[in-house]
C-alpha cells in the first residue's frame, strides 16, 4: 500500500490488530500505534492523499468508511457508527467532510 514506505510495516500490522473487531476502531488509537502521529506535517499531508481517494480535498464519508483498507488492503471496512464517530470527531467546520487541516488536527491531537 501506498502508506507503507511512510510507515513501519509491523506498526500497521499491530495497529490492524488492535482493532479487528467491528466496534474496536479509536482513532486516537490507530493513530499514534500507527506511527502517524509522531510523523512530520509532510507525511501527513502524504497519508491524507492516499486516504483522499478522489483527490477531492476531502475524505468524505464513504473514503472513511474504506480507511484501514488505505493500510492494508486485507483489512475491514468501519462500521457505519465507527465511521459516523471519526467523522464527527475529524469535521471541525461541520461541512461533513475532513480537509487537510482536520486531519491533521486529528493525528496530533
Amino acid at each position: 500500500m501506498a502508506l507503507a514506505g511512510t510507515l513501519k510495516e509491523a506498526d500497521i500490522t499491530a495497529a490492524l490488530a488492535a482493532c479487528t473487531a467491528a466496534e474496536s476502531f479509536k482513532h486516537k488509537e490507530f493513530f499514534a500505534k500507527v506511527g502517524l502521529s509522531a510523523k512530520s506535517a509532510d507525511d501527513i499531508k502524504k497519508a491524507f492523499g492516499v486516504i483522499d481517494q478522489d483527490q477531492s480535498g476531502f475524505i468524505e464519508e464513504e473514503e472513511l468508511k474504506l480507511f484501514l483498507q488505505n493500510f492494508s488492503a486485507g483489512a475491514r471496512a468501519l462500521t457505519d457508527a465507527e465511521t459516523k464517530a471519526f467523522l464527527k470527531a475529524g469535521d471541525i467546520d461541520g461541512d461533513g467532510m475532513i480537509g487537510i487541516d482536520e486531519f491533521a488536527s486529528m493525528v496530533k491531537a
